[in-house]
Formats: C-alpha cells, sequence, structure tokens
C-alpha cells in the first residue's frame, strides 16, 4: 500500500495547540474591543454565489482573479468568499428593518488564490468592523480610535496611514488622467512606497498616459509640501472631488486631534488602497517599528456596496475595518517563543484518580480551567509536563490528602505549596 503524502494545501496551516492559544488570545482581545465599542458579532456564510462576490461592487478585477469558484450537484456556480465586505453588504441589501446606525463586528477565514509572503496566506482569519448609517468622519474616527485601543492591548504600537479616494482621484483628473484608466493609475501609485518615483513613474508611461500627465503626476509625487492641506487648496477650487476629499480629511483630522490620536495617525496622499470599492477616505494599519512592511489592517468608506447590490442608486453611508489575525500573529511571534497556558490547575492524582475527579469538577463548577492528568503519570513526570506546558499551579491529591479532605497547590514559578480544605466523601 503506497504511503498517502501527508502535506498541507499551499497557503494553509496547522496551528498546533501553544500556537492556538495565542491565536486565541488576539481573537479574544480583538473581540474584546469590539464589544466594548458597541459593535454587534454578525456570521455570514463562507460559501456565496459567484455573481455576489464578482459585483463591480466587490473587490475589483485583482482580487477576483483570487477568486476560489466551484459549482455545487447543481451546477450552481460558487465561490468561497475573499473577504467579509460583501458578504455583510448582502446581509444589509437583505435586511431593510435593520436599525441604522448599525455596527458589526465579524471574525472568520476567507480564501485567496494568490501570492503567499510574511504574515500572508491563501486561508487566513480576518477580524472586520463596519458601521452603516454615518455619513460623518465620526464613523472613521470611531474605527481608528478602535485600533489604536486594540493594539495597545496586544502590545503592539503602530501608526495608521490614512488619505481620501475624493482627493487623490481628483488629483488625477486635474492632472487629466482618462477616466477609464483611473483604477489601473491608482493601483500604481498604491505601490509607490515597495517600487519609488522612478518605477512609478515608468509603469505610468506603460500605461499609456500622455507625458504631460506622467510629468504633472510626478511632480506631485516629489513635492515637499505634498502632506501639508495647503497644498490642496488651489486644486480644490479647481476640482469638487479635491474639495470634498479636501473637507473630509480636516474633519477627520479635527476628531483625531480632540482624541488625541494625531500624532499615531499620518496623512500619506498617495496611499491608495487598490480596491475599487473605495469612495472616501482610507487607511492602513502598520507595526511602529516595521518588523513586518506589509500592512497589519486597513479599511475604509465604500457608500456605493450596498446600493449597488439593490440594483439602486440609494447612498448607504458605510465605512469598515479589518484586522489580520495571521500577520498580527507573526508580529506577535517574531523572534520570540510564545508560551500560553489557558489552564488555571493541573489536577494530579496519586492513586486518587476517582476523588481527584471529583475535586476537579467542583473547581471547573466554580469556573476554573482545569486539566485533569489522565495518563497516569508519576509525580515527577507530571512536574515535567506541567513545565513544558507552563501550567502555574499544580494539585496534588495523594491517600493522605484524601483521608485528611484536603489537597496541595504547588506554585510552579516559586516551588510554594499551600493547602486547601476539600471534602472528597
Amino acid at each position: 500500500m503506497k504511503k498517502m503524502d501527508y502535506q498541507n494545501v499551499k497557503g494553509t496551516e496547522d496551528y498546533l495547540p501553544n500556537e492556538a492559544g495565542v491565536r486565541r488570545e488576539i481573537r479574544r482581545t480583538l473581540e474584546d474591543v469590539f464589544i466594548q465599542y458597541g459593535c454587534k458579532p454578525l456570521e455570514t456564510p463562507i460559501l456565496n454565489y459567484t455573481e455576489l462576490l464578482s459585483s463591480k461592487y466587490g473587490g475589483g478585477a485583482e482580487i477576483l482573479e483570487e477568486m476560489y469558484t466551484l459549482t455545487d450537484r447543481g451546477n450552481r456556480d460558487l465561490a468561497l468568499r475573499y473577504d467579509l465586505t460583501i458578504p455583510f453588504a448582502k446581509v444589509i441589501a437583505m435586511n431593510p428593518t435593520l436599525r441604522m446606525p448599525f455596527k458589526r463586528y465579524e471574525i472568520g477565514k476567507v480564501f485567496r488564490d494568490g501570492p503567499i509572503k510574511t504574515g500572508r496566506f491563501r486561508e487566513f482569519t480576518q477580524c472586520d468592523v463596519d458601521i452603516v448609517g454615518v455619513s460623518s468622519q465620526i464613523a472613521e474616527a470611531e474605527l481608528m480610535m478602535m485600533a489604536v485601543d486594540a493594539f495597545e492591548k496586544l502590545d503592539l504600537p503602530i501608526t495608521i496611514q490614512y488619505n481620501n479616494r475624493k482627493l487623490l482621484t481628483g488629483m488625477l483628473e486635474v492632472f487629466e488622467t482618462a477616466p477609464e484608466k483611473m483604477n489601473k493609475v491608482v493601483l500604481i501609485l498604491d505601490k509607490l512606497e515597495k517600487i519609488g518615483v522612478e518605477a512609478v513613474s515608468s509603469e505610468l508611461t506603460d500605461l499609456g498616459l500622455p507625458e504631460a500627465t506622467v510629468t504633472l503626476i510626478q511632480q506631485f509625487l516629489i513635492n515637499q509640501n505634498k502632506t501639508s492641506y495647503t497644498y490642496f487648496e488651489p486644486f480644490s477650487r479647481r476640482n469638487s472631488l479635491v474639495k470634498e476629499g479636501l473637507a473630509e480629511l480636516m474633519e477627520l483630522d479635527s476628531y483625531l486631534e480632540l482624541l488625541g490620536i494625531n500624532t499615531q495617525c499620518v496623512f500619506n496622499p498617495f496611499l491608495a488602497r487598490g480596491l475599487e470599492i473605495y469612495t472616501g477616505t482610507i487607511y492602513e494599519i502598520f507595526l511602529a517599528d516595521q518588523t513586518i512592511k506589509s500592512s497589519i489592517g486597513s479599511g475604509g468608506r465604500y457608500d456605493n456596496a450596498i446600493g449597488g447590490l439593490l440594483g439602486t442608486n440609494e447612498n448607504f453611508s458605510t465605512v469598515g475595518i479589518s484586522f489580520g489575525l495571521d500577520v498580527i500573529f507573526t508580529a506577535m511571534n517574531k523572534g520570540k517563543e510564545q508560551r500560553v497556558s489557558l489552564i488555571d490547575y493541573y489536577v494530579v492524582p496519586i492513586n486518587t484518580e476517582k476523588e481527584s475527579l471529583l475535586l476537579a469538577r467542583d473547581l471547573r463548577r466554580k469556573g476554573y480551567k482545569v486539566e485533569f492528568e489522565l495518563g497516569g503519570k508519576k509525580l515527577g513526570k507530571a512536574l515535567d509536563k506541567a513545565n513544558k506546558e507552563n501550567y502555574q499551579k499544580v494539585i496534588i491529591v495523594g491517600e493522605d490528602e484524601v483521608k485528611q479532605n484536603q489537597y496541595k497547590i504547588k506554585d510552579m514559578n516559586t516551588g510554594e505549596e499551600t493547602v486547601e480544605s476539600f471534602r472528597f466523601r
């Protein structure tokens, strides 16, 4: 019989208990922050109709190339979700009676058949929050503040870069970029930090933009005042999108300053977030120490998606943020071995299995997390296991303890032992 070749599908990972424990703590920390901000839980299917996910209000051409598609036995065209945004927009479209503003969070697996790099897989977990029904930039400010709070709790210093798609699109209009090439130009600008000004200019020329347009964009990229709003004011008098984008950025800034997070949040006029879905403010979250170069969270405003799915021109003010659990896990694991114990007590019976089982049940009913030694280990081996598993408190129950209706708790950090009473019979 041929031996099976045991391998994970490329771009997928197994997480053993220790790693899974760290991931669980990240997930719980994020979820606690989401709930603290008044977000309601939501769950959506992994399987969706291909037509929904390939809608023009979805992720755009680049992501559609990475979408996993399949057919069921009824020959229906289905796809695995590539993010949590479009399934959420579908929920809003299907449930018109939901009270607005509506603020939801969802943590779930998504799938993309794309390139693999540090913290980026083909099956990965996103942690999303979206707010529907708020047109003011106060929604963006709340999500950015929430990100700052979440990463403080995770002990990961961050910087949030932000921009406005109206401002960026308006500037490209001023430079006479052809409308049909706008999205491709935005995608090229999104690579600025990775490839630099010269390579961006070269790609814009290869795209077939007029030389004058490429020159104007290049001047914009290298202008020393480009991070000051005063630079955009003359353009705002010539272009309505620049005017709207600038007004939204200034409103957002007033909130960021009020919340005291304006030093962590940095305006980047070339941040593009390649997805076509975005209509206003956009942002990306980066580690302050740059140990991972790619973003560890991102989001923005997408006011046209829900109305688009409904097939109407109705505008649903919607803004969201997404945290990548896998890249956060990679960041927290970099250069250090994480040892997380989820156990409060490790109960070791010494020829007292039945009595120890009663004690374990009693502790669990009191709310403690208890590991009961089922393998019949002798005390020395059990203490070795406790050290390896990072158990802090070991309860030893011998025959003498049972006779005296008490048990010993050994603190594995200090070596101290304390005695507690318990009626075994």
